[in-house]
């Protein structure tokens, strides 16, 4: 559906986007992620035509976007993050202006109205000036207009930037059920957002892409780093007892790497047990892995006269991964 190769961006001398490639297939949700600055909105406005690139091309449908910019235009939904709507207006005759731009004339703007006010949830407020809207239906008459042509692709710039919890859950059931019948690729830095509407996560940092799978691969990566943790009563105070713990605990299992961390409270050494590598082996399967490792590392304690204060297991969550992936350089 979308082909980019190679597609690089400068203002002057500083590279927004960095050689990025991507193929985005029909029907897929893709979520473009990463911290403010990475580069998500300048890639999409380049999808859509709005800035040309420094060098690299898209491809939509076959159609080179450098050699027929309105041919590609034509095929897409576009809604930046501020929705640019006109506030004097009401829902009903803004939507109109809209439609008529588009190419829609007669009674088939009522009958396009009509299934959008039903989509995005508008037939509550079609009278209403624009100006008198929340943030979050003024979006989703901004998502009316996106959709006026019925586009094959949609393309989403921070939808849910500045919604209450509510809001951003009415844009994402929305954004599901546009996604049964088109290719949606929207950005966001909500992490959850993605993990709940995406197929596929693409992760961008100083304009490049440092992660593409989909989600549930990338689900299974973060499954593959959980680790243990556990405190221990440091009954006689001894500066060395974490030192014995350590050599005690140093074969309890291949592949681990066991630290030091700063105890809870005072009177406990603290530890932490992970993988050193996201290793095949463990990869998407390690549940029974660390299931296993809880259970010789208390039989090794069992061996001696040590006291547990706390052991619990902690997963790596896809927002850890996603900070890995985008902190310092």
């Amino acid at each position: 559906m979308i082909e980019v190769k190679n597609l690089t961006k400068y203002y002057n001398n500083f590279c927004a986007v960095d050689g990025i490639n991507l193929e985005i297939k029909k029907g897929e949700i893709l979520g473009l992620l990463g911290p403010n600055g990475a580069g998500k909105t300048t890639t999409l406005r380049m999808l859509t035509g709005f800035f040309k690139p420094t060098a690299g091309d898209i491809m939509v449908k076959g159609i080179s976007i450098s050699d027929n910019t309105l041919g590609v235009k034509e095929l897409m939904g576009y809604l930046p993050e501020s929705a640019p709507l006109y506030h004097n207006m009401l829902v009903y005759d803004y939507l109109c202006y809209v439609a008529k731009i588009r190419g829609i004339t007669g009674e088939k703007i009522d009958s396009r109205l009509k299934e959008l006010s039903e989509l995005c949830g508008l037939s509550n407020i079609m009278h209403q000036s624009i100006n008198e809207l929340s943030k979050g239906l003024k979006q989703r008459v901004g998502l009316a207009h996106a959709m006026m042509n019925d586009p094959e692709i949609l393309i989403l710039d921070e939808p849910t930037s500045g919604l209450d919890p509510n809001q951003i859950a009415e844009i994402r059931e929305i954004i599901k059920r546009i996604g049964k019948e088109k290719t949606i690729i929207f950005s966001t830095h909500i992490l959850s957002e993605a993990e709940a509407t995406c197929d596929r996560i693409v992760i961008i940092n100083k304009g490049k892409i440092v992660a593409d799978d989909s989600t549930q691969k990338l689900k299974n990566y973060a499954a593959s780093g959980d680790s243990l943790f556990f405190s221990l009563y440091n009954l006689n105070g001894d500066n060395s007892f974490a030192d014995e713990v350590l050599k005690n605990l140093r074969n309890v299992g291949s592949n681990i790497e066991i630290v030091k961390k700063e105890p809870l409270e005072k009177g406990l050494v603290s530890f932490e047990i992970h993988t050193n590598s996201h290793d095949s082996k463990y990869s998407g399967d390690s549940g029974s892995f660390i299931k296993d490792l809880r259970k010789e590392i208390y039989l090794k304690i069992k061996e001696t006269d040590w006291i547990i204060a706390e052991f619990k297991r902690e997963s790596k969550t896809l927002e850890s991964i996603f900070h890995e992936l985008t902190k310092g350089n």
